[in-house]
């Protein structure tokens, strides 16, 4: 275990970002001995073949807002129609060995749990038990007005039948961001909730909305508990994060973060790898566990 001398030493190298082979050394020094939680993003999902939206050349994407898909009828079936599509990518996506790493750390008594910005359900899928999905997880279909949840997986093969022309040829352009646009989406069609009629949304946290306050006091807590926090593949945009990370930081937590490109929290770090998130994994639960 790193002195506490030479865990303000790494702190002070603050935003330096360091190559795998170059940060390696350092990241372990300030995790062994700890039991430290991990908070996960995009980056984490990219080997499993789900794209991250903000990385490096990707192009700049207006999200769609929860209340466009509350109160326009025609963009929420534009959303729907590239989100049935976008949900087969995500359905056939396996975990990768960055994901079945820390599954390995957790099972070894070194990480004491994930919160995961992703929605993909893959930290869980690869064995991983104490997971906050803090923006939720595709996987689910929740009715607005009397808050029935239902399988996304039932619900996408009722989108299949109602709308099987959507498979047609020239019915689906890719963008250069791996969004999907499909041509006619105004055709398409979206069943109301079987249980009162309501309008049916994805178990996700949208842009303007809150993330749900039970789920940000579970990922709260899990920092609190950790002796330290592993931040990998996030670029640390969205202010849930940051929160986080701030938590961890002024408790006097080192914070290790895995990132390729810079992130709004580097300076909080005592480490900061430029690297990608799988061979860093398989790297730390080689030395960690």
């Amino acid at each position: 275990m790193a002195s506490a001398d030479r865990q303000d030493e790494l702190a002070a190298v603050g935003p330096v970002r360091l190559s795998l082979a170059d940060g390696i050394d350092r990241a372990v020094d300030v995790l062994a001995g700890k039991r430290f939680a991990v908070l996960s993003g995009a980056g984490v999902s990219t080997d499993s073949g789900i794209p991250d939206y903000r990385g490096a050349g990707r192009a700049v994407r207006k999200p769609m807002t929860f209340d466009e898909f509350r109160s326009d009828e025609a963009k929420r079936r534009r959303y729907w129609a590239g989100s049935h599509l976008g949900w087969r990518a995500f359905a056939a996506a396996q975990p990768n060995d960055g994901h079945r790493a820390l599954a390995e750390l957790e099972r070894a008594g070194v990480v004491s749990g994930i919160v995961t910005q992703n929605v993909d359900g893959l930290h869980l899928r690869a064995g991983s038990r104490r997971v906050v999905e803090i923006h939720g997880s595709m996987d689910r279909v929740v009715c607005l007005r009397c808050g029935q949840v239902f399988s996304r997986a039932d619900l996408a093969a009722t989108l299949d039948r109602e709308n099987a022309w959507i498979d047609a040829p020239g019915a689906v352009q890719l963008q250069p961001d791996g969004d999907v646009e499909v041509i006619g989406a105004e055709r398409f069609h979206v069943p109301a909730c079987s249980v009162c009629g309501g309008m049916l949304k994805p178990d996700v946290v949208f842009f303007g909305e809150f993330v749900p306050t039970e789920k940000f006091a579970e990922s709260v807590a899990i920092v609190a508990e950790a002796e330290a926090l592993l931040v990998v593949g996030s670029s640390l945009v969205v202010n849930s994060g940051v929160r986080l990370v701030d938590h961890a930081a002024r408790r006097k937590r080192p914070v290790v973060i895995v990132n390729r490109g810079a992130t709004r929290s580097d300076r909080r770090a005592a480490v900061v790898i430029e690297a990608g998130t799988t061979e860093t994994l398989r790297e730390l639960a080689a030395r960690l566990r």
